[in-house]
């Protein structure tokens, strides 16, 4: 289990710097992208420069056609302009959505890498214990998101077993009875010790069951909670 919890751990880390890097690399290649093509535009008076030369050029144009063809192409010039510069304005906008469609793709395949991983470990293992809770008011431990009914003694066994297991500590059987019954371990045997694991063992074991294979449904009676598509029988 604990291997587990590590391996899990180290999935979170490796997801967490993978997506650090893969953004900051999403945003320097947008960025660098970006920076070229706006640089590669060409400049938005260039139309309006080549007009103007070419009124200096040609100042013996003194028809009316002629200058009011020049009047069309310096207006055509300014019209261009304008168009050139909404097309900057479509471009950034269009590089800050890219860049922030890409971040998200990234984030949910890493999100979906680490899910599968997540998936395999917990049907490699059988059970994923991401959280216990001792209640000794309502007499239940919570494991992830479901309780079970425990006596005393095996609560207490289990109370025992959880603050071992917080300090690093491997109890044996004699250690076991000697902490919940108070007496010194020369006085105490291990298969009293062996006996509370298997009662307790036997308590979970049971209501784990119950929980997620055997069903009881409610005046019906008993059925396997599990895909029928995965049943088979040899």
């Amino acid at each position: 289990m604990q291997d587990s919890s590590t391996s899990a751990i180290e999935a979170r880390q490796i997801g967490g710097r993978v997506v650090t890097f893969g953004i900051i690399a999403i945003v320097l290649i947008l960025a660098g992208a970006g920076i070229v093509l706006l640089l590669t535009l060409p400049d938005a008076n260039a139309f309006n420069m080549r007009v103007e030369q070419l009124f200096v050029e040609n100042d013996d144009l003194t028809k009316q056609a002629e200058l009011k063809l020049l009047e069309i192409l310096a207006q055509s010039g300014t019209a261009f302009a304008a168009i050139l510069s909404s097309y900057r304005m479509v471009i950034f906008v269009l590089l800050i959505f890219a860049t922030g469609m890409m971040i998200a793709a990234l984030v949910f395949l890493v999100m979906l890498i680490t899910m599968n991983r997540r998936m395999a470990q917990i049907e490699k293992s059988g059970i994923q214990v991401n959280s216990l809770l001792i209640s000794r008011d309502e007499k239940k431990v919570y494991l992830n998101n479901m309780g079970f009914k425990l006596t005393d003694a095996a609560l207490e066994t289990l109370s025992i077993l959880a603050e071992a297991r917080m300090d690093d500590d491997v109890l044996s059987g004699i250690e076991l009875e000697s902490i919940i019954s108070g007496k010194p371990q020369a006085d105490c045997e291990e298969a009293a010790g062996a006996t509370r694991i298997k009662r307790l063992r036997d308590a979970l074991g049971n209501q784990m069951v119950s929980e997620l294979l055997v069903k009881n449904i409610a005046r019906r009676g008993y059925m396997l909670g599990i895909d029928k598509a995965v049943i088979k029988v040899l």
